[in-house]
């Protein structure tokens, strides 16, 4: 899958999704969320591909879900609770990003715990110090590309699908 964050000259962003398939989700934010989303989406892209996961964000749209699937009235009914993992751990980079205070893998591993728990749903393994580490480091690549793109331009970013349990190109 293709993903596209555009940034526009009057400071809105749009963000399409390209499926393997040729089909197309795609939104456009005005300027008071693009100060936000455009980061929040390229923090999932950084903690979906950093730990493989293939039940995140990303994933759930190349599988066929619309941006618009993402919220209230939510179409498709509440994303799954194994998706609902990534979204936590790339909430938590957020809250980080926002206070500049780090979070730490203890931090990230109770709150994965205590949502399984409360769903008896499996933790996909524990979060170590070191997959924090690339995940902030491919994150801080992924900011600053995107504080590259000009106005007019995008970023593009392939994200590796999964059909059967085989890779397949962007």
């Amino acid at each position: 899958m293709i993903i596209r964050i555009k940034k526009n000259p009057d400071g809105r962003t749009s963000l399409s999704c390209t499926r393997p398939d040729g089909t197309t989700t795609w939104q456009s934010l005005n300027p008071t969320q693009a100060k936000f989303f455009p980061r929040h989406d390229l923090t999932h892209y950084a903690v979906e591909t950093v730990l493989s996961e293939q039940q995140g964000f990303y994933s759930l749209v190349a599988a066929g879900w619309d941006l618009t699937d993402f919220g209230a009235p939510w179409p498709r009914g509440k994303i799954p609770p194994e998706a609902t993992f990534s979204e936590m751990i790339v909430g938590l980079l957020d809250l980080e990003r926002a206070t500049g205070h780090l979070v730490t893998a203890a931090d990230v591993n109770a709150r994965l715990d205590d949502f399984s728990r409360e769903n008896a749903v499996a933790v996909p393994g524990p979060i170590s110090e070191a997959d924090l580490d690339r995940i902030r480091q491919r994150r801080a690549e992924l900011f600053a590309q995107w504080e590259s793109v000009k106005p007019g331009d995008a970023l593009e970013l392939p994200f590796p699908t999964r059909i059967r349990g085989r890779p397949t190109s962007p």
